[in-house]
């Protein structure tokens, strides 16, 4: 199990299932809603998250239809994004968890798309849109 909270702590959550790989996104809109070149984000199945405490405090942005940020209305953390195409799935924010990680990244995403002024230098895949990989 693993915990995590946002900012402020007012937002404390479980996660009740073993961490997916962390998919690197650098999409304009992810760049945006994190205020940095890209969002880590962990796919966790909505049934293995547990909202602990803060559940006043979380606000929804439809960022695009179908497309839900879900975040800390006092300190402004990202927690989580869910897509109408993906039901019963939750993009956790990886920097929200507390515990050391045993997942890594698998790669990024919608690099078409990246900010110039941040290079990608590591060996991992790329992709100029969304891709997961299957297996």
């Amino acid at each position: 199990m693993y915990s995590g909270s946002c900012l402020c702590g007012g937002v404390q959550f479980n996660v009740k299932a073993e961490l997916e790989p962390i998919q690197v996104c650098h999409c304009s809109q992810c760049r945006k809603a994190q205020g940095a070149p890209f969002a880590t984000n962990i796919p966790v199945a909505a049934s293995a998250f547990q909202l602990i405490s803060g559940g006043e405090l979380l606000t929804e942005f439809e960022s695009s239809p179908g497309k839900k940020r879900v975040f800390c209305s006092r300190c402004g953390s990202p927690v989580y994004s869910s897509k109408d195409t993906l039901p019963g799935v939750l993009r956790l924010r990886a920097g929200l968890i507390n515990e050391r990680l045993g997942t890594k990244p698998i790669a990024h995403f919608y690099t078409a798309s990246k900010c110039n002024w941040w290079s990608i230098n590591d060996d991992l895949p790329q992709f100029a849109e969304a891709y997961l990989p299957k297996g």
